[in-house]
This record gives C-alpha cells, structure tokens and sequence, in this order.
C-alpha cells in the first residue's frame, strides 16, 4: 500500500510556476509528496522543506535524497516561517506551499491518536514535543470550552450534548483512549445520527486535532508572513480539507488582492494590491483523483502571487 498520495499534486505543481534556479519553501512537507516534485524540477534552484513530525521529515528525507542535494529539511511548527528565512539569510522566495492536511501515515497510525478507527491514548500533538495534547483537552476543560471547541472547529451539531457527557463519563474515570471517546459521541447523538453515513466521531477529532495543535491561529499568522516574502512573481499555494481553514485563507487572499474603490470627499479611485489571484474558485480534485484517493474529497487550493513589476497575464483563470 502507498503510504502517502500527495493531493492535487499536478494542480500544485502548475499553480506554483517552477523555475529551475527558484527558491521555494514547502511548509509541510509530510512525506515529500509534493517537495520530491518540486525537487525534481529544480536545476540551481534550492527547496527548504519544513515540518514538526519527526517520523516525517525521516520519511522524506530517505525520498528526497534519492532526487537531489538541492534541499534541507527543518524542524519546525510553520509559523516559525520568518524565523527559518531569517536564519538562511533568504529575504525573497519564488514559491511557497502549504498542505494543512493530516498526512495519510500520520492519521493511519493508530498510537499517534488521531483516527477514530483505531484504540490509542488521545494525543493528536503533530509535534510530540509539545505538552498539550487530546487527553488534557478532554479531561480538563469546562463544559463550554469544549462546547466551543467542537462546534466552531468540528461545525458538530451535537456539540453541548457530546461536551456533556465527556464531562459526566470524567466524573468516575479519565477519559484516556479515542475508542472511548467514540463510545461517549455515539452515546450522545440520537439513533438517526448514527444511521447517516459517515463517522460520528469524524468532527469531533477533527475539532480536537485543530484545537491541540492551533492550527486556525497558526495559518492566519504564517499566511500574511509568506505573503510578505514571495519575490515579485512568487506564489503561494495552500491546499485546505476544512471550511475554517478555507475560510480563512479566501479572506487573506481576498485583502491582499482583490483592488476595491473608495471615495474620500472626492472622485472614486483604485485602491492597488500587490498581488493577484490565480484562481478565484478554489480548484477540486478530479473525479480520477477522487477515484484514486478519497482523502482528496474535502481539498480545496488556493493560489496567489505576488505582481510582477510590469502586469503580466498569469493564464491560470478557474
């Protein structure tokens, strides 16, 4: 079985523009899906590969060697962005990627804690250092915290019910694996629920692995971040599976590209943007990817670049 099926990775790939003697930043770089792509086509060009998962940045590092020496792996959350090209010395990149999903091997192995389908101790830390993890959530936090996590995070329906009955459930022992969490979700939703295809669990641990890791926080910080580093020309690809993430990506693009008109006690005039949309629909997977990898389902990417100084056509319209 393939380990890892990098999503949208053809669509990546062509949003991005490679040059062969480009700099680019894979903020995520997983297994090395995509950075093996973005590797394979640079000449003098260099790839700084970025991620917190120390089974990850192994597992890539074994793929990307076998391509070239034009890269480096670092150990890093992505919002440590500004930092990372700092310590390169790097002012300006050509492209930068981020993929927000939880990679395949990551979500398949079940001590790690993130899937609903295997027994293992909540954790869901992307980074295993940090102290924070699903079980101190689940077991220490209020009735209206965890009310708030899983509806805002998870859009769970059944949010102050589940968060209710977690409650109840800690009172005679701590809740200590995912399997008994899904026990307490499927005990807190009506049978009609559970009838629906689908996971019931599937919110709630989605909700809970946005919440130890802030993920919502962290993008909106390291979006404007890589924004301010692309070189004239230079994109940024972002591929988001929830419409949080999504969200918040669509607003960043949007202030940082979309030209309005104000009128101040005068004639209506162009307020100009740096940048450019290059998609102003989220590009989808294809129903052949979607037959090959259903985890492509929920993919949403967005593309912007930085303007080049004299506006070019960038003929990449969706």
């Amino acid at each position: 079985m393939d380990e890892h099926i990098p999503v949208l990775l053809n669509e990546v790939i062509t949003g991005l523009d490679i040059k062969p003697s480009g700099t680019y930043v894979d903020l995520t770089v997983g297994r090395g899906g995509h950075s093996s792509e973005i590797l394979s086509r640079l000449e003098s060009g260099y790839l700084i590969c970025v991620d917190q998962d120390a089974e990850a940045i192994e597992a890539s590092q074994a793929r990307l060697s076998k391509i070239s020496n034009n890269f480096e792996i670092v150990r890093y959350n992505f919002s440590h962005l500004e930092e990372i090209l700092q310590e390169k010395g790097i002012e300006e990149v050509d492209g930068i990627l981020m993929d927000l999903g939880v990679s395949s091997p990551q979500f398949d192995k079940g001590e790690r804690g993130f899937s609903y389908k295997e027994d293992a101790r909540l954790d869901m830390r992307m980074d295993q250092r940090q102290e924070l993890s699903a079980y101190e959530i689940i077991n220490n936090y209020g009735l209206e915290d965890l009310t708030k996590i899983f509806q805002i995070y998870g859009e769970e329906k059944y949010s102050y019910s589940i968060a209710k009955n977690i409650i109840k459930a800690r009172e005679l022992k701590p809740i200590e694996t995912t399997l008994e969490l899904v026990e307490i979700i499927k005990k807190s939703k009506p049978m009609k629920e559970l009838k629906k295809v689908g996971h019931p669990a599937k919110q709630v641990f989605q909700a809970l692995r946005i919440a130890v890791n802030d993920e919502l926080n962290v993008l909106e910080k390291t979006l404007k971040v890589a924004l301010a580093h692309l070189k004239p020309g230079g994109r940024l690809a972002v591929i988001t599976f929830h419409s949080g993430e999504d969200r918040i990506v669509k607003n960043i693009f949007k202030e940082a590209a979309v030209e309005v008109g104000n009128r101040l006690d005068g004639p209506m005039t162009t307020i100009t943007k740096d940048y450019i949309l290059i998609n102003h629909k989220p590009i989808t997977a294809s129903e052949d990817e979607l037959k090959r990898n259903h985890r492509s389902a929920s993919a949403k990417l967005r593309i912007i670049a930085r303007k080049e100084r004299r506006q070019q056509s960038y003929g990449y319209e969706r």
